[in-house]
Order: structure tokens, then C-alpha cells, then sequence
């Protein structure tokens, strides 16, 4: 079930919130638990007993933790290796297959003949949401969750179950326990899921078959590998942040507070500002479960790099098993070495000022971000090379047939539309919001309640529009569900 489903919207969605309101304080937290297990488990029921077992032994992980006796390091080995091996069988247990297999063929051996492992939606999200719990336990930055209903919602909570953001215990505890509930912070969560949906389903969705025919071409030429490229870098950011807005909107609505995952990332300077400003909550865990353990910057430059590089693969890695996404992990973290050893330059008298010379390193960094968006998108390192050839113009200039007849007026003007709203909508939502509540594009919104009385909610007809589209058109997932 996704949230753009009809499913969803006209009767999981109605119904969960009829009911949730309708019932008594403790009684909520039972029925998101119900709800969450029926919404994972739609697709396929075994997945489901995956996640009822990962809570079970999180949850019998952290009391034993949480006793500080003899064996709780053992218990956190144990927890963590459980949760990696999990992950390891059903994420990787396919690529390393069907790597062995290349390797035997290229050395004229016979490939080795296994079955094939199906890989359940969200299984990297939860199993690091179990991984920073039982983690945090034993550091003490973490309640022991003697509740297992308060440690099962945690784990199944099903506004971010399988695309994040993620959430660490210790922030999502106290709202399991008590939460506020409001028209104003339901209707403020109303308008920010109305946004996710317009993002995903008016500009992600649309830019999709630029993006598909470019990157589908045997050799773009120059003009088709830009837009191949640059209607992927628009849909696989409207379409992450647009399910992040909807899943922190759908928590709104449930009296929850998730934090933010995404700040125009590409409005970034730098390639550092850019990993503090796209999923942000998958970064940030990165950083203090694997980057600080392996030292961080604590151990010098040169380790320093060693472990911004190691993240980064195990970054790309986490993203999918293939070569090109371990590519992709080690393109960024050779850009995070590189800034990280520069040293920042002494102002010059004469010199532009930082402020001026901003907008060059945007253009830089997104330059940066782009040639690492094409290896995330290729299916394989060929594909990938084939879009390079053509972005330097070595399949010819123009666009090609091949490409024209795919795309039409509609969709290169959402396109110029996703990028007006990069650039332009951060400074119009700061130049309004303040006096209209309405809602950013990114970061918390403004009072909802607000919203309705001073009339600006052109969020609405633009949700219409999409209903519209949704029933017209076929089946779209999230592009992270895959992840």
C-alpha cells in the first residue's frame, strides 16, 4: 500500500482517522500498531512476521541492555549482527550471486545456480530503527522500552515505516506516551501531506518519462543526457521529499512531531552542506552510529578521509547492491575528503565577498550532485558511461528522435517548473509566509489554522488535480521504496 494509492486514500486513511479519534487515550496507540501491521502487511504477509520478529528481539535485546549486568555488550553485538545479517541476506544476498557468477564466467567456470531473494519494502529503515535503539540503550541515551505496544509502534509506525524518515526512540518516546491534538496541528499536518502528494504526483511523476527515455537510450546525445539527467535529479528529489512531507504530515495529523528531512539540499554550497541538508536522517545516523565509532575527525587527516570514504560506500551500499551505487557512495565521499582537506582561504582585500561568489558554488556542487545522480539512476556502469559519453557531447548535440517523440510540451514545462521552485520558491516562502502562514517548501510549516482563515491554501485545488491524475493514471511508487 502507498500513500497514493486509492486504497489508501478513500479507505485505510478514513478509516484509520475515524477510528483513532473516536477512541480512548492508550486504546490509539493499539490501533496505530493494528494499522501500521495491516498497511506493511497489504503486499505480502510473511514480510509482515520479518517485521514482528525484528520488534520481538529488539525488544528482548533492549531489556537485556537495559539490566546492565553481565553480557549487555554481548546482547548489542548480538542485536546489531542479528539485524545486519537479516539485511545482509535479503539486500545483498542477490549481488553477491550474480558477482560470483561474473567472476566464475570470466574465468571460464560454471555459475553457481540459487534462488532468488525477494527484497521487502522498508527493510533498511526499520532494521536501523532497531539498530540506534539498541545502540542508544546501551549508551544510556535511550529509555528502556519496558512497553513492548510503545517499542512495536516505534518500530511499525506506518507514516515513515518504509521510506523514513528516520527516528531515533528517545525522540519518538514521549510522543508514544502523551501527544497533543489539535485542529491546528491536525490541519497543519493536512496541508503538509497535501504538499508531499503535489509534489510526488505533479512534478516527480511527470518528469519520470524524461528521465526513463533518457537514461533507456543506447547513445544520448548531449542535449538528450542533460535532460535524461536533470528530469532525474527533479524526480528523485520531489518524489523523496514529497513522500518525506507526507509521512511528517500523516504524523501531524496523528499528534506527532518527526523531524525534518530535507532543507534545499540543492540550494547547497558545498558537497558537506548538501549531506547536512538531503535525508537528513539518514546522514545524521550515519554519522553518529558508524562515522563517530570509526573515530570521526579525531584521529587525524588521514583517517579522517578514510572514514568519510568508508561511510560514504557503506552510504551507497545501504542504497542498493549494485557496483553503481557503491560508485555513487565513493563519488561523494571523495568530494566530502576534498573539502574537508581544503583549507578555507584568507579573504583578499579586492575579492568577492562570500555572498557573491555563493551562487558559482551552488552551480559547482549541483554539477557535483548530477554526475552522481546518473550512477544512482543507471541499471549498470555501462548505462551509466553511456550518459558521461553523452553529456560531453560524443553522441552528437542535439536532441534525437529517439528522444523527441517520447516527450511532450507538458512535461519539459513541469520541468522548468520543478526548477523555478528550487531556486526561487525558498526565497517566496520567505517572503510571504510570514505575513500569509503558508506553508515553506521546506522545514516546518507555519500555523495551519492560519492557513484556512486567511484563504491561502492554493495547496487545495492544486491536491484535486492530482486525485485527478492519480485516477487517470496507472500504479507510481516512491522512488526509495526500493531502497
Amino acid at each position: 500500500m502507498v500513500f497514493t494509492s486509492a486504497v489508501f486514500l478513500y479507505l485505510f486513511l478514513p478509516l484509520f482517522l475515524l477510528v483513532y479519534y473516536l477512541l480512548p487515550g492508550r486504546a490509539r496507540l493499539a490501533w496505530i500498531l493494528l494499522a501500521s501491521w495491516v498497511f506493511y502487511g497489504w503486499w505480502r504477509l510473511d514480510f509482515l512476521a520479518l517485521i514482528a520478529a525484528a520488534t520481538c528481539w529488539t525488544w528482548l535485546g533492549g531489556l537485556w541492555i537495559g539490566r546492565r549486568r553481565g553480557g549487555a555488550r554481548a546482547a548489542l553485538v548480538l542485536g546489531i549482527a542479528l539485524n545486519l545479517a537479516v539485511l545482509g541476506y535479503f539486500k545483498y544476498f542477490n549481488f553477491g550471486i550474480d558477482s560470483l557468477n561474473a567472476l566464475l564466467a570470466g574465468l571460464g567456470a560454471r555459475p553457481l545456480a540459487a534462488w532468488r531473494v525477494v527484497l521487502p519494502v522498508g527493510i533498511s529503515f526499520y532494521l536501523f530503527h532497531s539498530i540506534s535503539y539498541l545502540v542508544d540503550v546501551h549508551r544510556g541515551d535511550a529509555p528502556v522500552a519496558t512497553d513492548f505496544l510503545e517499542l512495536a509502534v516505534y518500530m511499525a509506525l506506518f507514516p515513515q515505516l518504509v521510506a523514513g524518515p528516520i527516528i531515533r526512540y528517545k525522540d519518538l518516546c514521549p510522543q508514544l506516551r502523551q501527544r497533543t491534538h489539535s485542529f491546528e496541528g491536525f490541519s497543519e499536518g493536512a496541508c503538509r501531506f497535501m504538499l508531499g502528494f503535489c509534489k510526488k504526483v505533479l512534478i516527480a511523476d511527470l518528469v519520470a518519462p524524461i528521465a526513463n527515455a533518457g537514461f533507456a537510450l543506447a547513445a544520448p546525445t548531449l542535449v538528450d543526457a542533460w535532460l535524461g539527467a536533470l528530469a532525474y535529479t527533479a524526480q528523485i528529489y520531489f518524489d523523496f521529499s514529497g513522500y518525506s512531507d507526507m509521512a511528517i504530515g500523516l504524523g501531524l495529523m496523528m499528534g506527532f512531531r518527526f523531524p525534518e528531512n530535507f532543507r534545499a539540499p540543492y540550494l547547497s554550497a558545498s558537497i558537506t552542506e548538501f549531506w547536512r541538508r538531503w535525508h537528513i536522517s539518514l546522514s545524521t545516523w550515519l554519522r553518529d552510529y558508524l562515522y563517530i565509532p570509526l573515530g570521526g575527525n579525531r584521529r587525524g587527516p588521514a583517517r579522517t578521509i578514510l572514514n568519510l570514504m568508508l561511510v560514504m560506500v557503506l552510504g551507497g551500499l545501504w542504497h542498493g547492491a549494485a557496483w553503481t551505487f557503491i560508485l555513487w557512495g565513493a563519488w561523494q565521499g571523495l568530494f566530502l575528503a576534498l573539502e574537508r582537506g581544503r583549507r578555507r582561504p584568507r579573504q583578499e582585500p579586492g575579492a568577492a565577498p562570500e555572498a557573491a561568489r555563493r551562487p558559482l558554488a551552488v552551480a559547482a556542487t549541483m554539477l557535483v550532485v548530477i554526475v552522481g545522480w546518473v550512477l544512482f539512476r543507471s541499471a549498470t556502469l555501462r548505462e551509466a558511461l553511456s550518459l558521461y559519453a553523452g553529456m560531453i557531447g560524443l553522441h552528437g548535440l542535439g536532441l534525437s528522435a529517439a528522444l523527441g517523440w517520447q516527450i511532450g510540451g507538458l512535461e519539459l514545462a513541469v520541468l522548468a517548473l520543478a526548477g523555478l521552485s528550487v531556486y526561487a520558491g525558498p526565497w517566496l516562502a520567505r517572503r510571504f509566509a510570514p505575513a500569509s502562514g503558508a506553508p515553506g517548501l521546506e522545514g516546518a510549516p507555519a500555523g495551519a489554522a492560519q492557513l484556512f482563515l486567511t484563504g491561502r491554501l492554493a495547496v487545495v485545488p492544486l491536491f484535486v488535480l492530482a486525485l485527478l491524475r492519480t485516477a487517470a493514471e496507472s500504479f507510481s511508487p516512491f522512488l526509495y521504496f526500493q531502497f
